[in-house]
């Protein structure tokens, strides 16, 4: 009877892999189908040539970013200054007035070489002053709103 139990469930177990056997056969017959029709279409055709020419694509644009960055870096050394660095100090340069309506505005280059502007507002009138700046130096005399200005402006 034991025998009889033991081949009933190898039977059993013999079945069901056929089944998950011809089930699996069944999805890769469909995938290959799929895969078939993939390749065999207008697209396939055109496949192997699209990818040709996406690469020839890249190499183009390679080369077109080289040139680019070329231009970039000529353009970059014809650039002599450019202001990056500013500080900016208001301040209230009229006691009656209120507000810190003056200010002393910094603008440097790479090498700490630019100006000082500075605005001072009253009730009545304005006045502007700009003051040169070689290398981080004033060869005017600088009001304590402008080196400060200058200060921030160098440590930025």
């Amino acid at each position: 009877m034991r025998e009889y139990i033991y081949l009933g469930a190898v039977a059993f177990i013999l079945l069901v892999s056929i089944i998950i056997l011809i089930v699996q056969n069944q999805k890769i017959k469909h995938l290959m189908a799929r895969y078939e029709n993939f390749m065999k279409g207008k697209n396939a055709e055109n496949l192997a040539e699209a990818i040709e020419e996406n690469f020839q694509q890249m190499e183009i644009l390679k080369e077109d970013y080289k040139a680019n960055e070329l231009k970039m870096d000529e353009a970059l050394k014809e650039i002599k200054t450019t202001f990056h660095k500013l500080g900016i100090v208001k301040y209230d340069a009229f006691k009656e007035m209120g507000g810190n309506l003056s200010f002393a505005l910094c603008v440097l280059d790479d090498v700490n070489t630019g100006f000082i502007l500075n605005t001072m507002h009253g009730r009545d009138s304005s006045y502007t002053y700009i003051k040169e700046i070689i290398k981080g130096e004033a060869y005017a005399t600088l009001g304590e709103e402008e080196k400060e200005a200058l200060e921030k402006a160098i440590n930025q």
